[in-house]
């Protein structure tokens, strides 16, 4: 087939309009404009001009938008609570992610078992774990031991000996307190500036097996499992004052939210908030057997052993102030959840450890999301977990060992 040149000539043009048509319609799809000095160009073709142009184009580089189709925003439409909630719940959730040590560290992964978990081996039977800022602290029962341990590579890195029957942990002031689980209860504390050696002990009054242990800023409470009692410990020069009530029976755990100490009643499966004298503001029915909760700057998550469930308790508003009456949030079932032990929180998710599952279950703390459940070995029995804004670590009581998650 002969082509002569006008009819080249018009293939010519009509190549071209097809090309400057592909052109015209790629440019179609987007919206430019210039935001502090630089070009920004977003797929949707309703927002040129528009005065919050750079506050889409921000909204949608951030991820926190979508638009409304893939190629419109429809600035001018309303905005539903439902539209707004999910703004909110994404801001929250980009603020965190991006903000968070394992942002910095480009750590996105989760260990995925038992294989990819760094071991420390440390005391007999290690039940509670602490972070100071610096370094991770075990309290092992059998043994009466605690250990500093590095969190950059799980290095044991000193012990302290005569802690009898040590189980719960905190830092304050300075130096770490430590609960000893007896009868009457003792109250060790260490110096972390000084040479390892014996624990000093504080007193032998607390009442009776004293487990989980908290700092309010100006005394230390103890949560007594046997004796019905709490006890507040005031230091430089030491005193304890034991407050005993019926409803006090089983406590296990205990935590301050910056405005009320709780404590949990494992045998009425009951959370309670205390006042400053120790006797009770509020009382919350969680599940059964709540053991060692956590506190996440809005809600308290409660872990109840033999419900195996998990109950969320909203204590402060929006404003991060005390509520008058705290309420039940929600009450989580499912994800692995075996005989649940203790809950920490690393700023961004929840971690609850499965005593009899052998594994830990994770959650989002923004919006109740469950993250999944994973193995932390055949028989560890974990227990205590604490984090440092960049991993957890979970006390496995039955092979002697600190898990770094």
């Amino acid at each position: 087939m002969k082509i002569n040149r006008s009819h080249a000539l018009r293939m010519v043009v009509l190549l071209s309009l097809m090309v400057s048509l592909t052109v015209l319609s790629s440019t179609m799809k987007a919206d430019t404009g210039s935001c502090g000095g630089a070009t920004s160009t977003v797929p949707f073709t309703d927002v040129m001009g528009n005065g919050f142009f750079c506050q889409i184009a921000m909204a949608y580089f951030s991820g926190l938008t979508n638009g409304t189709s893939a190629t419109t925003y429809s600035p001018a439409d309303s905005v539903t609570r439902e539209q707004m909630a999910a703004f909110i719940t994404r801001t929250m959730d980009q603020s965190l992610k991006r903000g968070s040590r394992r942002a910095v560290t480009e750590k996105w992964w989760t260990p995925q078992g038992a294989n990819n978990l760094t071991l420390t081996n440390v005391g007999d039977a290690p039940q509670q774990v602490e972070f100071d800022g610096t370094d991770v602290w075990v309290a092992s029962l059998v043994s009466g031991t605690v250990m500093r341990i590095r969190p950059s590579d799980g290095k044991l890195l000193d012990t302290w000996t005569g802690a009898n029957s040590a189980t719960g942990i905190v830092a304050a002031m300075g130096r770490i307190f430590i609960t000893g689980q007896t009868s009457p209860g003792r109250l060790y504390m260490i110096d972390p500036t000084q040479p390892a050696g014996a624990v000093t002990t504080l007193t032998s009054s607390l009442g009776n097996l004293p487990a989980g242990i908290a700092f309010d800023g100006s005394r230390i409470w103890s949560a007594n499992y046997f004796g019905t009692s709490v006890s507040m410990i005031s230091l430089n020069p030491t005193a304890v004052t034991t407050v005993t009530t019926p409803a006090f029976n089983g406590l296990l755990g205990v935590l301050y939210d910056g405005a009320h100490i709780w404590v949990t009643g494992s045998t009425f499966g009951t959370l309670l908030k205390l006042n400053s004298d120790g006797s009770i503001a509020q009382t919350i029915n969680v599940g059964n057997n709540p053991l060692f909760p956590v506190f996440d700057g809005t809600n308290i998550w409660v872990p109840n052993a033999n419900a195996s469930s998990v109950t969320v308790v909203r204590v402060k508003d929006t404003q991060g102030n005390p509520l008058a009456s705290a309420f039940v949030l929600a009450t989580l079932t499912g994800n692995g959840l075996s005989f649940p032990f203790a809950a920490a929180f690393d700023g961004e998710r929840i971690l609850i450890t499965n005593n009899v599952g052998n594994s830990v279950s994770l959650w989002k703390a923004a919006d109740l999301t469950p993250l999944g459940s994973f193995s932390v070995g055949a028989t560890p029995a974990p227990r205590g977990a604490c984090s440092d804004g960049l991993n957890f670590w979970i006390a496995l009581e039955f092979t002697h060992k600190l898990a770094r998650f």
